[in-house]
């Protein structure tokens, strides 16, 4: 045991004034990154959208959809074209960029309501996070069987 008590995972009061964020490399990648200590973000914000997708697809195709439809879903929700949609997924462009730099997020996508991990995905706050719940939710819905003109809202 080391000195001061509990293991080696103790951190003297001095160690921690002198380093409050952590380690010098970590704070170093976080400002080479543009994000403060404090507030990074969600973890999904800066996953590639490439690493996901195949998630999404397999989760449509046990359900005897089509990844045709799953690139259906996501365009029609981001505006990107099919062309385009290959060019971020190749690029691995994460959440957060594939979503700032979407060419026209569809309007009706905020007809989208329900649960998603919990979560009701009109009352999330942070719009990014809902974006991305909107994607989880029509991707949801195609799994579920449902028909894709409910699942792009389109109008009877």
């Amino acid at each position: 045991m080391a000195p001061g008590g509990v293991g080696r995972l103790t951190i003297s009061a001095r160690q921690e004034r002198r380093d409050p964020h952590g380690p010098a490399h970590v704070r170093a990648t976080r400002a080479a990154r543009g994000r403060s200590p404090r507030m990074a973000g969600h973890r999904i914000f800066r996953t590639s959208v490439a690493s996901v997708y195949p998630h999404y697809v397999a989760k449509a195709e046990r359900k005897g959809r089509t990844k045709e439809e799953v690139d259906e879903v996501i365009c029609w929700l981001t505006g990107y074209s099919p062309e385009d949609l290959r060019a971020r997924l190749e690029g691995g462009t994460d959440f957060e960029t594939f979503f700032a730099e979407a060419p026209a997020l569809n309007p009706d996508r905020r007809l989208i309501t329900g649960v998603v991990c919990g979560v009701r995905v009109e009352e999330i706050e942070d719009p990014l996070m809902q974006e991305v719940r909107y994607l989880d939710k029509l991707v949801d819905e195609l799994a579920r069987g449902k028909a894709m003109e409910k699942i792009l809202r389109t109008p009877a």
